[in-house]
């Protein structure tokens, strides 16, 4: 499991979990991916991207599948290289309680969104 606190990178010897290189996002899902050509989403699409859209913006029906889909491994790995960017601090404090992420450390991650001048704009 990474260190969450020195900025996500895993400890010398450990493995971390990545996301598949491609994700097939089904329909149900699409709404989300607004911006995407249809045809694109089901070959196949970043699997990055598509966790940090999902993250982003996803309902339970999306949480769910994530959850299944790439597990739970995946998804906390991607929010601690991260630093939780891109992600609102309400729905960055829900994943911090499904996948037990650090409070401080999610604390943290917060102020430095909040001190961002670009993120002061849209996160008031």
């Amino acid at each position: 499991m990474p260190e969450v606190g020195d900025g996500g990178e895993a400890r010398r010897g450990e493995a971390t979990s990545t996301a598949p290189a491609k994700l097939r996002v089904p329909a149900s899902l699409e709404r989300y991916f607004w911006d995407y050509p249809t045809e694109r989403l089901r070959a196949g699409f970043g699997g990055e991207a598509v966790i940090q859209r999902l993250l982003e913006a996803g309902g339970w029906d999306a949480t769910c599948w994530l959850r299944t889909e790439v597990g739970e491994a995946v998804i906390r790995d991607h929010l601690v290289r991260r630093r939780g960017r891109g992600v609102a601090p309400k729905r960055l404090r829900f994943w911090a309680l499904i996948l037990g992420l650090p409070a401080q450390a999610v604390d943290e991650w917060i102020d430095a969104q909040r001190s961002n001048p670009w993120q002061q704009r849209v996160l008031r």
